[in-house]
C-alpha cells in the first residue's frame, strides 16, 4: 500500500475550514494532515482543538513560521486558503521549497503576482491546482457535455448575467473583500469562477477585455435613503441595527462568532463592517465585453444587490441556441448553511435548434455546496487515483491565470476607459488542457438532430378546460379532485412553450383553479409528465394522484418538475390544481413524454 500523501494548510477562515475538516473526516485512509498555519492565534488554536476532538493532533504554526512548518512537517502539498492578495506569497514559497500547491480561487489578484506564480511553476516544475468547484457541479458539467457534443454547433457568442443577492452579495462589502488591494474586487474574487466557466465551456481563452463598472448601491447615499443616518463603522455597536435590513449579528451564528468575533483581539479584523461605508472601493455593478481566441465574444454582467441569487446564460451557435438558468440558496459565508446550493426550482436548460422546436433538457442533479461541485472536487484533490474525467475539470495555474486576468483586465479597463489586451498583462501562458469542441469549419446538415432532442420528443398539452375560481379550504397538499362538470372554461394558450394563462379566471383573487386536459398517446407505457407552474400545484394522471409541489412559485420554468406516468393508448386525463397564491400564479406549461 502506498504511503499517505501529506498536506499542510495556511489560512483557516470560513472557506479554509472545509479543506482541513474534509481531510480529517473523509480522506484519512489516503491523505494525512500534518500542519496548520494562520495569522490569527485564536483561529489557529480553534482549528487545532476542533480536529483534536476528532482524534487528530497536528502542530500549529503562526504565519511567520510558514517556512518552518514546511521544513519540519515535510508535506507533499500545501493548501493555500488565505486572503486572495497573499496567495502568491505562500504558493511561490511552497513550490520553491519542493511542494505541490492547491489554492483557492482566485489564484491571485493582479498581473504581477500572476506572472510570479507562472514563472515559479515553470522553474520548480511543481504541480499547481486551482480549485474551480463550479466546473464539477452536475448542471454545469452537463452544459459542457451538451456543447462538446455539438448541440448548437460551434459557439460564436455568449450572454452571461450573474446575480448576487442582498445576503451573499452584501456580505462582500462587510469583509476584507470590500477593498481591491485585498481581493481585486468582485471582477477578480467572484467573477474568476464565471470567467473560468466560460473558458472551460468553450475550451478557449480570452484575448481582450473592455469593461465599465461602479458602486451604485452599497454607498453612504443609499444608507441615507434608507434613513440610516447614525451608522457605526460596524454592525456590533451600530445604533441603527434595529431598522437596518443588512444588520449582521455575529453572535447569532456559532461559526462566525468563534472564527471572528471571539478572535478580533489577535488581528483587529472586524467581520461585520458597515456595507455602506465610504471606505469601500469595489464595484457592485459591472459589465464586461470579452473577445476569445476561438473567435467567440461574451457580454457579461455582475450585480451584487439582486433579489435572488444565481445566473442566466445563453450560448449562440451555428446550430441554434442554448439557454441555462440556475438559482442558488441564500447564505452568508460562515453562517453554517450549505454555500451556493442549487435550487431545483429555478434551474433549467433549454435548447432551441435551427429549423426545429425548442425543448427542455432534464437537469443533471447534484447536492451540496456550490451546486454539488464541492464533493467531486475534493475527490479530485485528495484521492490517490481519481476517476478519469473526459471533461478535464481539474484546473491548474494556466486556467487560474486566464480566469483572473479577465478580471484584472476589466479593472484596468474601468479605470482607464480602454480595451485591454490580455497578453500585454502576462504573456506566454500556455493553453490550458481543455476537451475538443465542434469545429467552426464543420459542415452543417439542416436535418441533423442532437440525441437530446430525440429524448425530448413528446406530446404537448395543447388544450385545457378549467373550473371557475374555487374557495381555498386547505393547503394544496389536501386538494381533492373536483366534479367533471365544473370544467367549463377554455384556457388561453400562448407562446412557443404553450403557456396556459389562468389570470383571467382568478383576477388576482385567492383560491384554487383546476385545469383538465385530454392527451392522446400513441401507445401505452411508462413515461413522464414534464410541467412548469408558478404557484403551489397538485397533479392527477388518469385519476391517480401523481405529484404535488407546494413550494412552486414565480417565475414559471418549462419542465421544471417531472413526475412518473403510466400512459394508456388513446386518451389520458391530466388534472392540475393550482393555488393562485393571492393572484401571483399565472398558469401552467405541460408536456407528456415516454
Amino acid at each position: 500500500m502506498s504511503a499517505k500523501k501529506k498536506f499542510v494548510q495556511v489560512g483557516l477562515g470560513a472557506r479554509g475550514r472545509w479543506y482541513f475538516h474534509s481531510l480529517v473526516d473523509k480522506y484519512q485512509k489516503c491523505a494525512e494532515l500534518v500542519g496548520l498555519c494562520d495569522n490569527n492565534k485564536g483561529r489557529l488554536a480553534l482549528a487545532g482543538e476542533e480536529i483534536r476532538r476528532k482524534g487528530v493532533n497536528v502542530p500549529l504554526y503562526e504565519d511567520a513560521d510558514f517556512e518552518k512548518m514546511i521544513k519540519e512537517t515535510k508535506p507533499d502539498c500545501v493548501i493555500v486558503t488565505t486572503r486572495d492578495c497573499f496567495h502568491d506569497k505562500y504558493m511561490c514559497r511552497a513550490m520553491e521549497m519542493g511542494c505541490d500547491v492547491i489554492t483557492e480561487k482566485p489564484m491571485t489578484t493582479d498581473a504581477e503576482k500572476c506572472k510570479r506564480i507562472i514563472e515559479t511553476k515553470r522553474k520548480t516544475k511543481r504541480r499547481c491546482v486551482v480549485t474551480f468547484n463550479y466546473r464539477y457541479s452536475p448542471p454545469r458539467t452537463q452544459i459542457k457535455d451538451l456543447l462538446m457534443t455539438g448541440v448548437i454547433g460551434n459557439v460564436v457568442s455568449v450572454d452571461f448575467h450573474w446575480l448576487l443577492n442582498t445576503s451573499h452579495g452584501a456580505d462582500y462589502f462587510r469583509r476584507w473583500h470590500r477593498n481591491k488591494k485585498n481581493s481585486g474586487g468582485l471582477l477578480v474574487h467572484k467573477a474568476t469562477h464565471h470567467f473560468d466557466l466560460v473558458n472551460w465551456w468553450l475550451s478557449t481563452v480570452p484575448e481582450s477585455v473592455f469593461a465599465v463598472g461602479k458602486r451604485n448601491f452599497y454607498t453612504p447615499e443609499t444608507a441615507r435613503r434608507y434613513g440610516l443616518n447614525k451608522r457605526s463603522e460596524r454592525c456590533l455597536d451600530c445604533p441603527e441595527k434595529k431598522k437596518c435590513r443588512f444588520y449582521l449579528d455575529l453572535g447569532a451564528y456559532g461559526e462566525l462568532k468563534s472564527l471572528y468575533l471571539d478572535n478580533e483581539q489577535y488581528d483587529g479584523y472586524f467581520r461585520d463592517r458597515c456595507l455602506f461605508s465610504k471606505e469601500i472601493d469595489i464595484e457592485d455593478t459591472m459589465h464586461v465585453i470579452v473577445k476569445y481566441r476561438s473567435g467567440a465574444t461574451m457580454s457579461y454582467s455582475l450585480h451584487a444587490f439582486m433579489p435572488w441569487e444565481g445566473y442566466i446564460i445563453a450560448f449562440n451557435g451555428t446550430r441554434g441556441r442554448l439557454e441555462h438558468k440556475c438559482m442558488e440558496s441564500v447564505y452568508v459565508s460562515g453562517d453554517g448553511t450549505v454555500p451556493g446550493e442549487l435550487l431545483r426550482t429555478g434551474t433549467s436548460t433549454m435548447i432551441f435548434p435551427h429549423f426545429g422546436k425548442g425543448y427542455s433538457v432534464p437537469i443533471w442533479e447534484g447536492t451540496g455546496g456550490h451546486g454539488g461541485g464541492d464533493d467531486p472536487l475534493l475527490d479530485d484533490l485528495f484521492l490517490p487515483h481519481p476517476p478519469k474525467d473526459k471533461y478535464l475539470r481539474a484546473a491548474d495555474e494556466r486556467a487560474g491565470a486566464y480566469s483572473i486576468l479577465t478580471g484584472v483586465a476589466a479593472n484596468i479597463s474601468i479605470a482607464e476607459k480602454r480595451e485591454v489586451i490580455i497578453s500585454d498583462l502576462v504573456g506566454g501562458i500556455d493553453m490550458p488542457d481543455y476537451p475538443p469542441m465542434p469545429s467552426p469549419s464543420e459542415k452543417l446538415n439542416p436535418l441533423w438532430q442532437h440525441p437530446s432532442a430525440k429524448i425530448a420528443i413528446g406530446v404537448d398539452v395543447k388544450k385545457f378546460l378549467a373550473t371557475a375560481l374555487q374557495g381555498k379550504k386547505s393547503s394544496i397538499t389536501e386538494a381533492k379532485l373536483p366534479r367533471k362538470d365544473l370544467f367549463k372554461i377554455t384556457v388561453k394558450r400562448s407562446g412557443t412553450e404553450g403557456f396556459h394563462d389562468i389570470r383571467p379566471i382568478h383576477n388576482n383573487r385567492d383560491g384554487f383553479v383546476y385545469l383538465m386536459a385530454k392527451v392522446r398517446m400513441k401507445r401505452s407505457g411508462k413515461g413522464r409528465l414534464l410541467y412548469g407552474a408558478d404557484g403551489p400545484v397538485k397533479v392527477w394522471i388518469n385519476g391517480k394522484e401523481s405529484d404535488c409541489r407546494p413550494g412552486a412559485s414565480n417565475p414559471i420554468v418549462p419542465a421544471e418538475y417531472a413526475c412518473a406516468a403510466d400512459w394508456v393508448k388513446g386518451d389520458n386525463r391530466i388534472i392540475f390544481a393550482v393555488d393562485t397564491n393571492c393572484g401571483k400564479a399565472w398558469g401552467i406549461v405541460a408536456e407528456c413524454k415516454y
